[in-house]
Formats: C-alpha cells, sequence, structure tokens
C-alpha cells in the first residue's frame, strides 16, 4: 500500500474492505509522504522493518530486487490524487498489478499513457468506483442490460454531501485541505472528488455513453479555488438525456448518491443510504421494492452478498465486492480460475480514463460561453 497511514481515512476503508474475504495480506508499504509517519503506520499494522518503507520509490526499488515469488501480487494506492500518476505508472511500467483510487489522475494525458502502459503490459489495473460493488447496483445494472426498462430516455444522479459547508481546509482538516488545492486534487473539486462516483455509476448501470455536458461550476464557500457545487446537464448516445448534480454544502446532509433511471417500460431508483432497496416502478404494474440476497435476483447481485436477506449491508461489503473481482482477475492472469464468475467483475483502467475525460470536459464547459462541450471533440453531439 501506498499512502493511508495515520490520520487518513481511505487507506484503512481499503485494508477493512480487503479484509473481509480472507483474500489479501498486507506485506509491505509506504504509508505516507513524511518517512518518520510512514514508518510509524507501518509499525502500527505489524509491517516487518524489512518492507516498511520511508517513501513509494523504496518500496518500488526493494520489491524489483526480490525474487519474482517474494513479490507483493499488486500495490493498492490511496494517497491524494496528484500521486495517482507517478506512482501507478512506476509499477506499472515495472510489471505490478494495480489497484488505484479515484480519480484515477489528473489529466486525459496522463490517464491516456497509464492506459497504454497497462494494455502493454497486460496487467491488472482496478480504479475503486465503490459503489459499483453494491449488489443493488448490480441488480439495477443487469435490469437495464435484459432490456426491463426498455429503451432509456432519462438519466438522473445526485450526490449531496454538506462536510465541506464550511471552511473546513482552513480549520486544519487535512481531507479538506488537499481535496480544496488545485495542484493536490486536480482540476475539479466536487466534481472530481464525488462527481466522478456519480459519472461512473451512471455508466455502470446503463451502459450508456456520454457525449456531451453543459456544467455549471460553482465555489461557494469564499476563498476556495475549486468547486464545492455542480450541476451538469448530460447528452447521451442514442439520444437519452441526464442530469448529474454533486455538493459538497447542503448543510446536514451525509453521504446522499441518488440514482434513478427511466425508459419506455419503467424506471428505477437506487439510495446509497439505504443500498439494501432498488426501487422499480414498471410501465404495466403496480411498483416493486427488491430487496438485497433475494433468490429472484440476478446471479451477479446475488453473488454479491454474503449474509441472508433482512441483515443490512452496506459500504464496506460493497467495496468488498471491487476488491474480489481484483483478486479473481489476478488469479486469472496467474492461471487460476475464480470459484464464482460472477465475482469477477471490478472498475478498471477504461473506467477511470473516462471518468478523467468526463472531469476534464465538465471543467471546459464550466469555463466557456457555449456550454455544450463534446467529451470526444470532433464527434457531432446529437
Amino acid at each position: 500500500m501506498v499512502g493511508g497511514g495515520q490520520g487518513a481515512f481511505i487507506g484503512a476503508v481499503h485494508r477493512h474492505a480487503m479484509a473481509l474475504d480472507g483474500q489479501f495480506e498486507l506485506v509491505a508499504g509506504a504509508l505516507s509522504s513524511t518517512p518518520d509517519k510512514a514508518h510509524a503506520s507501518g509499525r502500527e499494522l505489524g509491517l516487518p522493518d524489512g518492507r516498511n518503507h520511508g517513501d513509494w520509490q523504496a518500496l518500488l526499488a526493494d520489491e524489483l530486487r526480490r525474487p519474482a515469488h517474494e513479490r507483493i501480487d499488486f500495490v493498492c494506492i490511496v494517497t491524494p490524487n496528484h500521486l495517482h500518476y507517478p506512482v501507478a505508472l512506476a509499477f506499472a511500467e515495472a510489471g505490478f498489478h494495480v489497484v488505484c483510487d479515484k480519480p484515477l489522475v489528473h489529466t486525459g494525458e496522463q490517464a491516456r499513457a497509464l492506459a497504454e502502459t497497462v494494455a502493454r503490459q497486460r496487467t491488472v489495473f482496478a480504479v475503486t468506483y465503490n459503489y459499483t460493488g453494491y449488489p443493488m447496483v448490480r441488480q439495477a445494472r443487469d435490469m437495464v442490460r435484459a432490456g426491463e426498462l426498455g429503451t432509456l430516455r432519462k438519466v438522473v444522479v445526485e450526490y449531496h454531501q454538506g462536510w465541506l459547508a464550511g471552511a473546513e481546509e482552513a480549520a486544519g482538516n487535512k481531507q479538506a485541505a488537499w481535496r480544496m488545492d488545485p495542484k493536490q486534487g486536480g482540476a475539479g473539486g466536487a466534481i472530481g472528488d464525488i462527481g466522478s462516483h456519480a459519472e461512473n455509476l451512471v455508466s455502470t448501470v446503463t451502459g450508456l455513453e456520454i457525449e456531451a455536458v453543459c456544467a455549471d461550476l460553482g465555489a461557494l464557500v469564499p476563498g476556495r479555488q475549486l468547486d464545492d457545487d455542480a450541476a451538469v446537464l448530460l447528452r447521451f448516445a442514442g439520444g437519452a438525456r441526464g442530469v448529474l448534480t454533486a455538493s459538497q454544502i447542503m448543510t446536514g446532509l451525509e453521504n446522499a448518491l441518488r440514482l434513478r433511471v427511466s425508459g419506455t417500460r419503467g424506471t428505477i431508483e437506487w439510495n446509497q443510504e439505504e443500498p439494501n432497496r432498488l426501487l422499480h416502478f414498471p410501465d404495466d404494474g403496480p411498483a416493486r421494492i427488491l430487496t438485497r440476497a433475494s433468490p429472484w435476483l440476478s446471479e451477479a447481485a446475488r453473488a454479491a452478498s454474503r449474509i441472508p436477506p433482512g441483515h443490512p449491508e452496506g459500504f464496506l461489503e460493497a467495496f468488498a465486492n471491487v476488491y474480489l473481482g481484483v483478486a479473481a482477475a489476478i488469479r486469472a492472469l496467474q492461471g487460476v480460475a475464480p470459484a464464482n464468475a460472477a465475482h469477477h467483475v471490478h472498475p478498471g483502467i477504461a473506467d477511470g480514463l473516462r471518468g478523467v475525460r468526463f472531469i476534464e470536459a465538465v471543467v471546459a464547459s464550466a469555463a466557456s460561453e457555449t456550454k455544450w462541450t463534446p467529451l470526444h471533440p470532433g464527434r457531432a453531439a446529437q
């Protein structure tokens, strides 16, 4: 693991998720950009001194010195965004499998270079869009793919939080400070941090390609350089339309991620704060509430559950499902077939690349008087 040491939120989440199914063991790390803190963090987690490093360069060099059978299987990158690219590129070029937090990198050019490296090395590369691991998200995806909603017409996704309603970055909140710093967080604030999750959720469930965006970004807390509030109109290839909103200044809200997908035969709705239920509104019958682990769900949805119906599963279990996909993909390259093919699913380098393009297009649209901004310049939008 690179990053995720003392005081970090997401590193511990990754470790908890990896531990849930007994598939992984943390054996080496460079857990902070400060060597003393990195070593202290590693000692707390029980890393041996010989694999507890002060920086990621030392970690990589040490692994390359070891015989192939003693090396790590993959590296997990949970640093602030500006370090994703150099760390991921170096490990990918060295032939290691990589798991990287989102958003993937700062620029489309970096994302393309990384994708080319992964393709050349034929390694596994996962991006932890963890909401795709929820059983009912996988059920929603399978219902769309099976045509249960008919031809898709409208998608509405919102991701609203209130934790940045005040100037947390000026009050010493480390998580807020790097997210609101363009040098560390990238070109997008809320649109990069949580809007990227919303985009990925839409793409995963619907399979639709965003063709163009019309965006309004705002920094509503005085003094901020990056957006803390975003509203984006979406045009999809094929004619469907959508709305994406992402805000971190909606006072009192916690983690309100909600998706609605509507087609000619019905609508589905999923709410991350009540993740074990999927609402279905068909055009030819009464509304239905589908629940996690029920026998009539799709194979992928059932495989993503660990305990019987009625016992809530949530954030860590969904994260763990992404890691089960990583384990299956790595073992497949090692010649070991996964126990359940439905586990062989994880967001990959293509998802990361698409997410970076989306952020760039939204930022460009917000700064433009023309507004409608294609994600693929040169391709006409409908």
